[in-house]
């Protein structure tokens, strides 16, 4: 049974979603999907901190738990569905990855509400979790990469230079067809730095 791991690029709402597989050393990209983690058309579950703001606190937190446990409802099936596809075909699933912000963690809800810029954060951390939330409950392991730290981890987890693997990386997207942008390779990068930890871990 091959190894394969999942990398996820999230939005409000949705992500992109990657499986990859190791092919000797190159990946192999082996699925390629978009999840929601909302209703469609449902504006306010997709800026659940937008819809919130002037609500009594109280009001909000209770409101931002319950868009939060539906987020992570719908998430899990997306993964649980995506896990089960990888292993009819024989794939073994070792983790997922998550691609993060670097914004603060832990920020009281109610100085969040007063700050457009953390409102814009919580929204895109909401979304994160519900993801983090999902994969945990498939029993996969997780990792949560911030964005501005995802090249140097993932050559040094590969031991190529960043350059390399992202041209590596386009060469075995490009026959899946668009799309094929930004977030699908940083998925793809995600899925692939998640594999060579568990190989090292393996290894050790």
């Amino acid at each position: 049974m091959a190894t394969a791991a999942l990398g996820f690029a999230p939005h409000s709402g949705w992500a992109v979603a990657v499986g990859v597989c190791a092919a000797g050393r190159r990946p192999r990209i082996v699925l390629r999907d978009r999840i929601s983690m909302t209703a469609s058309g449902d504006l306010r579950a997709k800026h659940p901190y937008h819809a919130v703001e002037g609500m009594d606190l109280a009001e909000a937190a209770e409101r931002l738990a319950a868009d939060a446990a539906s987020a992570e409802t719908m998430a899990y099936e997306a993964v649980r569905r995506l896990a089960a596809r990888l292993a009819d075909e024989g794939h073994r699933v070792a983790g997922a990855g998550i691609l993060d912000s670097v914004g603060r963690k832990g920020v009281p809800l109610a100085s969040i509400l007063a700050s457009h810029a953390l409102v814009h954060a919580a929204e895109g951390d909401h979304f994160r979790s519900a993801l983090d939330g999902a994969a945990t409950r498939c029993g996969l392991p997780v990792v949560r990469v911030p964005a501005r730290e995802l090249d140097s981890r993932a050559a040094r987890a590969d031991g190529r230079p960043i350059a390399a693997l992202r041209a590596l990386l386009d060469t075995v997207g490009r026959p899946m067809g668009p799309p094929w942008g930004a977030d699908q390779k940083a998925a793809a990068l995600l899925g692939w730095l998640v594999l060579a930890t568990a190989a090292r871990e393996d290894q050790a």
